[in-house]
């Protein structure tokens, strides 16, 4: 079964190779790295690791951790391997189709992202409005939505009132990004964490702000 696991850990040569090492000694086969974000002296990664059955994920974090100065963020399940051009292939699949391109978008940003779900909503007078969305994403719908209109990308507190409440029990982190204009929203989860970063968030907006271009109005 294959996990994602985020990792902080000191930037310094080796270290990444140390937890390989550590995470290979209990049978863990690293299947791709991607870099979340780099700071002074800190690195963020992501690891998709492949675990022999019959292993708990409980040894991931306990291998990674034993490598000085390394702290997991999150393990969760994960299907698929990290692909830095699977944003390009998107907005090609919606230039391609952009009647479609709120429902391309919607299915296709989750798996960018690391993201357990994602939906596009709307905001008028009448309330919110669900457009499109990810097979994953949950039937529950927000009722209201006092940050939309959405002037930019944003990471969401999972705790407000506002928040489902099914959201809320699964510890769901929350970002939200305007796709064109701000009345319209994409809006993605990740059920269990971890948090997303600001390199991250940046890297959403920067993504809807190309695919707004070839969505029709």
């Amino acid at each position: 079964m294959s996990f994602l696991i985020r990792v902080q850990l000191p930037d310094r040569p080796g270290t990444l190779g140390a937890v390989a090492t550590a995470l290979g000694e209990i049978g863990a086969d690293i299947l791709s790295v991607d870099v979340v974000e780099r700071a002074p002296g800190l690195a963020i990664d992501d690891l998709v690791v492949e675990l022999p059955s019959g292993r708990l994920p409980d040894a991931l974090i306990t291998a990674a951790e034993s490598i000085e100065g390394v702290e997991v963020d999150a393990v969760r399940p994960y299907a698929g391997v990290l692909n830095t051009h699977r944003e390009l292939e998107l907005v090609e699949e919606i230039a391609a189709q952009p009647a479609q391109g709120l429902a391309i978008f919607a299915e296709g940003v989750p798996r960018i992202v690391r993201a357990g779900w994602a939906v596009v909503v709307t905001h008028d007078g009448d309330g919110v409005h669900r457009v499109a969305a990810s097979t994953a994403a949950p039937e529950t719908r927000m009722v209201t939505v006092p940050w939309m209109p959405l002037p930019r990308a944003t990471i969401l507190d999972g705790e407000e009132d506002w928040v489902p409440e099914t959201w809320q029990e699964l510890g769901t982190e929350l970002a939200a990004t305007p796709l064109g204009k701000p009345e319209r929203v994409l809006l993605v989860g990740r059920p269990g964490g971890p948090m997303f970063r600001a390199a991250e968030l940046a890297r959403l907006a920067h993504l809807a702000g190309i695919v707004a271009v070839v969505l029709p109005d």
